[in-house]
């Protein structure tokens, strides 16, 4: 998981601390846990399971339930590419195969090797006026060619 003695260790600790034995604290715990360290290691996970009794099997199926968590590392920009009725209509599918090649993600890879992309496909922005669309973090860019899209990914990668 992480170093003995780290803050993000000494975090950690303290939360299991503060809910341990502490009835429907599952979620809240993941939560908590899931900003510690930015995903949900397996460690934690089973930490989590050990600390609040409840059957790692019954932990493991919030995680994957809930698209909010995530089971491995996320990089520093979260890019999410629309697949709407809107974007699709207008070419999102040629967008997301532009930002898989920019990215240099191989089928079933979410984040770039370097840590700073992770691509995911979402069903709707809101943003169906802008079609296609993506966000990266919390930004919005929209009428995108794959051109585009690959120049708003170098934007990134210079700042």
């Amino acid at each position: 998981m992480v170093e003995k003695g780290s803050d993000q260790q000494k975090r950690f600790e303290a939360l299991l601390d503060q809910y341990r034995g502490t009835q429907g604290a599952t979620i809240p715990v993941l939560q908590q846990a899931q900003e510690i360290f930015g995903y949900l290691p397996k460690d934690a996970l089973l930490r989590i399971s050990k600390e609040l009794d409840v059957p790692i099997s019954k932990v493991y199926g919030v995680v994957t339930f809930y698209s909010q968590f995530h089971l491995e590392p996320r990089g520093k920009h979260i890019i999410r590419s629309c697949q709407g009725t809107a974007c699709h209509v207008r070419g999102a599918k040629l967008v997301l195969e532009a930002l898989h090649d920019k990215l240099g993600l191989k089928e079933g890879k979410r984040t770039t090797e370097d840590g700073m992309f992770t691509l995911e496909t979402v069903a709707c922005i809101g943003a169906c006026a802008l079609a296609p669309c993506l966000m990266v973090d919390d930004e919005t860019h929209g009428r995108l060619t794959p051109e585009k899209a690959a120049e708003i990914v170098d934007q990134y990668k210079k700042a």
